[in-house]
This record gives structure tokens, C-alpha cells and sequence, in this order.
């Protein structure tokens, strides 16, 4: 399967050509077989971050220094492991020993770990190279940060995982992580035009991540191709594998959620012809519609979002509610009106309501979408709603977005891929089949190199 460059590697140094066409798995291969020096992909990426990131503002903390340090640690070992060389993002809710985590707010300002979140560990003991944290909205909320969309510097790069959504879209690293609670993965990378991949609730270790909603709160990541989201799934899982085997004719549900955002013209343009793409290979697509039992699912979830919201950063609300803004504090005034009854009643449909969304889905092995109904709207102030992440993220299911075909100089557009809990491998797999399908090329941005 051929791997699409990350954006604007194309215009990078000629020294460089052969890594401008690697996704992050062919740099570890190249880094463990020799081919190429841990030291540089650090310098490559070094590169690009200097010229670009005063335009797109993706970090919250970064040291070179750290990282040629990182590099030159990584090549005296000759590590082997499955991220060996590769440079990863890690946005600012994940606890890292070297750098600040400050959550974008006031209140953490400097605030310094005294070790890494589990998952960052892991990550090191692959061999991945960090190259510094990057910005999110204020505790992975709604207040949002600098950082623009490297595709058009005027619109917004998404909603709390922005800075390592829009980090990878500049070239700033090969692989990023990030969370979701409602659209907080998936709608930035198709906003920039990633591949991003969300697993089932509960797979991945949260140790050391700051808390938003417990019931939804998923760490993920985002890559350059499927096998980069696969092969990151194998570092950060326990015992996590993947499906191997002959390549079939898919079976896909087409399900749109009721009450859902609106879908522009250009995006349900985008959504037809990629159908029409995956239906001349063989697949089957068909449209599924739910029952109005689910009519109320994005209304539970926010409610649920609310309340447990507000208990995971009481202690910040309690000490200085004064620094923290008035999208949180609005979030704490919800949550102050929402009986104990009220919330155990949303929790109590969507426990009642995910075996039927199951049973409705059994026969597909996956359901398709677009993530979002619109592309990057202007400005940053607001991110646009995520209501189709959001839905199935509700029931905790794993979720993938592949960036669709566009045409130079149009905004990104993704396709989301879901399937039932714990069915990750099987989404994957699926995943491999749809990208393979489909022209999986949108185009690169045309950065302009001075700050806005």
C-alpha cells in the first residue's frame, strides 16, 4: 500500500527526499536496519519545525536541545524497538519528567512532573523520539489554544488535540498522541487530514493523564498511514495483535445519528464519491437508521461530560475559579443544576441503549461516515460540533478517521470508520481495506513561512 508524505515534506531540504516519503513505521525500519541515524530524523525534523512552527504554533513546550540530546541516546544504544528514531508529539494533558505539562491554563503554568504518564514511557522504551508537548484547550476542554490549521492558517486545527493534529500536518513529527472525551482526536485530524485512530474504552492506560470525563475520556494517536496507527497500537495495548489474512469484500454501514450536525454540500459530495470508490472495488455499502431511542445520545453525553468534568477539576474551581474561563466555569454552572438522578438516568439509557446499537450493527464490519459535517470552520475561537464522534464515542467504541481525496487548495475531509467494543484489530483490519480502496491523498498545504 503506498504511503502518502506528511505535508510539507514534500518542500523539504533535498538531503532529506528519502524520509520525506516514509510514514513513521518505514523511519523505524530505516533507523534499525542502519540505513539511517536516529540523529538524522532528529535534525530533519528539527528543520521543519523551525521554519514553520511560528505560523502554526503547535508546541506548548519543546527543547531541540532535548531532542539531540534524546537522539544521540536513542543511537548509541542501536535501539531496536518498534518506534526506534520515530519523532512523536505529545499533547499537554500526558505528565512528562523532561518537559512542563501545563494544560493550557494559568494555574500549571511551569508545573513539572516528576515522571512520565505510562503511556509516554512506553512510547521511550520503543525507541520513539518526543519532541516536545503540544497545545491543547484548557484542560482538554472548550477554551482553545493558538495553534492554526496548517492547510489554512485563518481556520481552526480542531478541538483539544489541535496542537498534535496540526504538528503532524506541518511536518513536525511522524506520529502524535492525543484524547478524546467527545470529538477531541478525530475532528482535528479531519480537519488537517491525518489518520487517527481512537481504540475501545479502556484499552489504554490513562496513568498519568489529566482527567476530564472518565466515562468517555481515550487516549489516542494519530500517523501517517494505517500500519502507523496499527503499529502504535502494539506499543501502547498489552497483548494487542493484528489480523492477518486475505483481503474480502467489505460489508459497511452507512448510519448517520440521529439529530446529528448538518452535513455542508461539499462534504456529502466528498462522502459519495468515496462510497462510490469503495462500492467499484466490491464493497457493500448500506445504509442503516436508528431507532429514535438514540435520539437523546448526544444530549446524555454531554450531560455526562458535565458533571463528571466538574468533579475531576474541582479542586481547580475551588482554588482560583477566577483564572479559569468562562467555557469552564459555564460547565461548572451545568453541572450545579444536574440532579444525581438526572446524571444516574443518562448513564443508566446509554447502558441500556449500547446491546441494541450492537445488535443494529452486527451484520457490517464496520460503520462508515463522514467525522465531520463541515470542514475547519474560520477562526479560532470556536471548533464546530463533533456530533458524529462524538455518538459512537458515547458507547465507547473504537474509532478511526482517514483523510478523503481533495483537491488542492479545499480544506480537509474525513472519513470516520467505527465498530463494536473491543472490536479494534477487526476495525484495523478494515481500516487497511478502505485506505487501500480509496485515493487516500488529500493535498498538502501551502504553508506560508511567516508568523501570522
Amino acid at each position: 500500500m503506498s504511503v502518502r508524505p506528511s505535508p510539507l515534506l514534500a518542500n523539504a531540504d533535498d538531503r532529506d527526499a528519502p524520509l520525506n516519503q516514509l510514514d513513521a513505521s518505514g523511519i523505524s525500519d530505516t533507523v534499525r536496519s542502519g540505513q539511517t541515524s536516529c540523529n538524522r530524523v532528529a535534525e530533519h525534523f528539527l528543520r521543519r519545525i523551525d521554519v514553520h512552527e511560528p505560523c502554526v504554533q503547535a508546541f506548548a513546550a519543546f527543547d531541540p536541545q532535548g531532542v539531540r540530546a534524546q537522539a544521540n541516546g536513542l543511537a548509541q544504544e542501536g535501539h531496536q524497538g518498534l518506534l526506534a528514531g520515530v519523532p512523536v508529539g505529545i499533547k499537554d494533558i500526558f505528565d512528562s519528567a523532561d518537559l512542563p505539562t501545563q494544560f493550557y491554563s494559568p494555574l500549571y503554568a511551569g508545573h513539572q512532573p516528576s515522571r512520565d504518564a505510562h503511556v509516554v514511557t512506553l512510547l521511550r522504551q520503543a525507541g520513539a523520539l518526543i519532541m516536545g508537548k503540544t497545545h491543547t484547550t484548557e484542560f482538554a476542554y472548550m477554551h482553545t489554544g493558538p495553534t492554526r490549521n496548517p492547510h489554512n492558517l485563518a481556520h481552526t486545527p480542531g478541538s483539544s488535540s489541535a496542537g498534535s493534529a496540526a504538528g503532524m500536518a506541518a511536518g513536525f513529527f511522524a506520529l502524535a498522541l492525543g484524547t478524546q472525551t467527545a470529538g477531541s482526536l478525530l475532528k482535528p485530524a479531519a480537519y488537517c487530514g491525518l489518520h487517527a485512530f481512537k481504540p475501545s474504552l479502556g484499552l489504554v492506560s490513562l496513568e498519568g493523564v489529566k482527567p476530564l470525563a472518565q466515562s468517555f475520556d481515550t487516549v489516542g494517536w494519530y500517523g501517517r498511514s494505517v500500519r502507523d496507527l496499527e503499529r502504535v497500537a502494539r506499543v501502547l495495548i498489552p497483548g494487542f495483535t493484528v489480523v492477518t489474512g486475505e483481503h474480502r469484500p467489505l460489508r459497511l454501514g452507512l448510519c448517520r445519528p440521529p439529530h446529528g450536525e448538518q452535513v455542508e454540500p461539499s462534504v456529502a459530495d466528498t462522502l459519495q464519491a468515496a462510497i462510490a470508490q469503495l462500492r467499484a472495488a466490491g464493497h457493500q455499502v448500506e445504509e442503516v437508521q436508528l431507532p429514535a431511542s438514540f435520539a437523546g445520545v448526544l444530549d446524555d453525553h454531554a450531560l455526562i461530560n458535565d458533571c463528571e468534568g466538574a468533579r475531576s477539576l474541582a479542586k481547580e474551581f475551588h482554588a482560583q475559579r477566577e483564572q479559569l474561563s468562562d467555557a469552564l466555569l459555564a460547565m461548572f454552572e451545568r453541572a450545579r443544576a444536574t440532579t444525581w438522578e438526572q446524571e444516574s438516568a443518562a448513564k443508566a439509557r446509554l447502558s441500556r441503549l449500547a446491546p441494541q446499537l450492537a445488535r443494529h450493527c452486527q451484520s457490517f464490519d464496520a460503520m462508515l461516515g463522514v467525522s465531520c459535517g463541515r470542514v475547519a470552520p474560520a477562526g479560532l475561537a470556536s471548533t464546530g460540533p463533533s456530533d458524529f464522534i462524538k455518538f459512537w464515542g458515547a458507547f465507547g467504541w473504537p474509532q478511526l478517521n482517514l483523510p478523503l481525496n481533495r483537491a488542492e487548495g479545499l480544506l480537509p475531509i474525513g472519513l470516520q470508520l467505527s465498530s463494536e467494543f473491543r472490536s479494534d484489530r477487526q476495525l484495523l483490519w478494515v481500516a487497511h481495506q478502505v485506505a487501500a480502496t480509496l485515493t487516500n491523498t488529500p493535498a498538502a498545504p501551502n504553508l506560508e513561512t511567516r508568523p501570522v
